[in-house]
């Protein structure tokens, strides 16, 4: 079996070499629509923004909204992250309910800041998610999501999300995601896509992360994540991870620790950008869980 795994990862997070081929635009700094698909948990971000296929976290619903249903729990986070060099900002506090009924949900409020001085912009992104299982192998799920941005950058629009989790058995997730399906005309909110995978083998998880954008520039734009946790002690889990962003064209290192309790649990996690606007990431998570 552990040489199909190893395939599927090798076909998630190649061809490199793709993303990294020319494109004649600046490469500089992200596009606006890069900082909200980057909003994330501490643990996701020590796992290097490889998230979407594990469906363990409150905030499962701002992103495969199918992986809200993958296990039955009730969840709440808070999480604060804070970049001091690109002075961006951000605070969430997320819900997810997949063990009252079979019909799984979850609901999120962000905080976010962006940009410095005369550049800086507040938003509000709010997000409601649902999600469907069929057995314990296939759910399907939806969300509905709401931006309010205002200062350097404008947005108030509604937009949504859908994606489909296939679990062929409990060590192994597939899926895959559409993005701000509904069209609203705003540089903030375009549309991508993305395939995911997420291997549970005991203490050890890991987990891969191909997002597809085919809008913004006006080409195909690809970016992969990697990433790991081990738990130590059955209480202690470390994680680490790695992105290559393609429209940066540089790489982003995610390093993580945690403390797992009967309850909930805390996550710190640190992300390093080699490259891009250079970026300083520390992100902060307190958790509780009832299963």
């Amino acid at each position: 079996m552990w040489h199909r795994l190893t395939l599927l990862f090798v076909l998630l997070l190649a061809p490199f070499s793709y993303a990294q081929q020319g494109s004649g635009t600046d490469t500089s700094r992200q596009p606006r629509s890069e900082d909200l698909r980057e909003l994330l948990s501490a643990r996701a971000y020590g796992m290097g923004g490889a998230w979407r296929a594990l469906g363990i976290g409150a905030e499962s619903g701002t992103g495969n909204p199918a992986a809200l249903a993958a296990f039955r729990s009730y969840r709440i986070e808070l999480t604060g992250a804070w970049d001091w060099v690109g002075q961006d900002a951000f605070g969430s506090v997320a819900l997810a309910d997949s063990a009252t009924s079979p019909l799984a949900a979850g609901v999120s409020y962000q905080l976010v800041s962006l940009g410095k001085g005369v550049e800086r912009a507040t938003g509000h992104l709010n997000t409601v998610g649902l999600a469907v299982p069929f057995g314990e192998a296939f759910m399907i799920g939806v969300n509905s999501r709401y931006l309010l941005l205002r200062g350097a950058r404008e947005a108030n629009a509604i937009t949504g999300d859908a994606g489909i989790l296939f679990r062929p058995s409990p060590v192994i997730a597939i899926g895959v995601s559409g993005h701000n399906l509904i069209g609203t005309g705003n540089a903030e909110l375009t549309r991508y896509y993305s395939a995911h995978a997420g291997v549970f083998a005991g203490l050890l998880t890991l987990a891969a992360d191909v997002r597809a954008d085919f809008e913004t520039n006006n080409q195909t734009t690809l970016t992969y994540s990697g990433g790991l946790e081990y738990i130590l002690g059955q209480n202690f889990p470390i994680r680490a991870g790695y992105t290559w962003d393609g429209f940066t064209r540089s790489s982003q290192v995610g390093v993580g620790i945690g403390l797992l309790t009967p309850g909930g649990g805390i996550d710190l996690a640190y992300r390093h950008d080699f490259g891009g606007e250079n970026g300083r990431l520390v992100a902060l998570t307190f958790k509780v869980q009832v299963q």
